[in-house]
């Protein structure tokens, strides 16, 4: 039987188109899916979290877990991790350190975009990456589907992340992040609140209640 050189050159086309499609279907499941995420989180005044942070590093024998907590509303937060209140008043960042008795201050944001702060955490990805639908996993009676993100800066310190949707309530379960030194960080949401009574005060710094602190300004 001779082999025909003609219809396998149609073959694998079509297989690649079928290839291509299938996976521009996939992005665009991810970006509806993206889409939904974004659309819930801006629809909310504030949101408040609790977390537990995980770095690994098994290279370098690394592994360590802490717990921290976080309150977002619009580009201001406080967050307390590691003994640490961060706390960003939408122009200004506080680091406040009980244990040194030490306040940081300065203006100055990272502005680096693929960094991911707690203001940015929920909407991180809308910008600066590629992504597609990854896995589907059933944890603790809840299905999570993962969208894996790769940032387009070829320079970026991150490999990949990995995005934990809830499928149910579309609020972010977890978010792994893979460093090209191979370190991998995980974020894990413990409880998510929505639209609750805030203290005017929250995102305010008072000075009083730091007078015996050494203030260092870093500007």
């Amino acid at each position: 039987m001779k082999f025909n050189f003609k219809n396998m050159k149609k073959i694998l086309t079509l297989l690649l188109i079928i290839a291509c499609s299938a996976n521009l279907m996939a992005q665009d499941k991810a970006k509806a899916l993206l889409n939904e995420v974004s659309s819930k989180v801006k629809s909310y005044d504030n949101i408040a979290l609790d977390f537990k942070y995980t770095l690994e590093n098994t290279a370098e024998n690394i592994k360590q877990e802490t717990k921290g907590d976080v309150v977002m509303q619009g580009d201001k937060y406080r967050l307390n991790i590691l003994g640490i209140t961060r706390l960003f008043d939408g122009k200004t960042l506080y680091n406040i350190s009980t244990e040194d008795e030490e306040v940081s201050i300065t203006t100055n944001i990272d502005e680096d975009s693929n960094a991911i702060t707690p203001s940015s955490m929920l909407s991180f990805y809308e910008d600066g990456y590629t992504y597609k639908l990854d896995i589907e996993q059933d944890i603790k009676g809840r299905k999570i589907q993962y969208v894996k993100l790769i940032p387009i800066d070829s320079n970026s310190e991150i490999k990949e992340l990995l995005l934990g949707i809830d499928a149910q309530t579309k609020h972010i379960y977890n978010l792994i992040q893979i460093g090209k030194n191979g370190t991998k960080t995980t974020l894990t949401v413990n409880s998510f609140e929505t639209n609750q009574p805030l203290p005017e005060t929250l995102f305010t710094f008072d000075a009083n209640k730091y007078a015996d602190y050494y203030i260092n300004n870093l500007d």
